[in-house]
């Protein structure tokens, strides 16, 4: 059973209240980070979901912050666990990889290998001759899945080291654009470029 004083001793108030505040703020700001992330990129039905245990955690971090206003690692626990939070949201959405990117790749040499390789690996693309200010260029497009990027720069970073790209989200794209699906990069594969 659960012990009051105990929960009024010193070690409980300087240690445990301000230890659960921090883990509840990293909770409901990486759920926070997460929703933002899911607003932006369409998830329309799954960003409420995660609302709901945000702001649930939040009341229950801050029921206890005004149980407690005069312990100061309280605040130092919750203005800690909301930048803690944030970090973590970040490296959960960057793990996922969700969502639809376009890249644009500008290079200059092995252009018909690196294009024959991903066309090979079901990624559409596009390519425009371009004038640059040290000569002839060829630019690739290609909407892809976002995880696939890391492996595309790996080909281009074996292939074509002094090509340039540029990766940007994609929300929505029309219906006869078909998006790639993920690849992995094989070196064996591609030792014939």
């Amino acid at each position: 059973m659960f012990d009051m004083a105990l929960a009024h001793s010193g070690i409980y108030s300087l240690f445990v209240f301000p230890f659960l505040i921090f883990l509840s703020r990293i909770c409901d700001v990486s759920i926070g980070t997460l929703r933002i992330i899911f607003v932006s990129k369409g998830f329309k039905y799954f960003a409420p979901f995660l609302g709901f245990f945000e702001v649930l955690i939040w009341l229950l971090a801050i029921s206890q912050i005004m149980q407690n206003l005069s312990n100061i690692w309280c605040y130092i626990a919750y203005g800690g666990g909301f930048a803690a939070g944030t970090f973590v949201g970040m490296y959960i959405e960057e793990k996922l990889s969700l969502g639809t990117v376009v890249i644009r790749i500008v290079m200059r040499k092995n252009v018909p290998a690196v294009k024959k390789y991903l066309e090979e690996n079901s990624i559409n693309i596009t390519s425009t001759e371009c004038e640059s200010s040290d000569g002839r260029v060829t630019l690739l497009n290609a909407i892809i899945k976002r995880n696939s990027v890391k492996d595309i720069s790996k080909i281009l970073e074996k292939f074509s080291p002094q090509s340039f790209y540029s990766v940007e989200d994609v929300k929505f794209f029309s219906a006869e654009v078909s998006c790639s699906k993920k690849f992995s990069f094989t070196p064996g594969k591609a030792g014939n470029l």
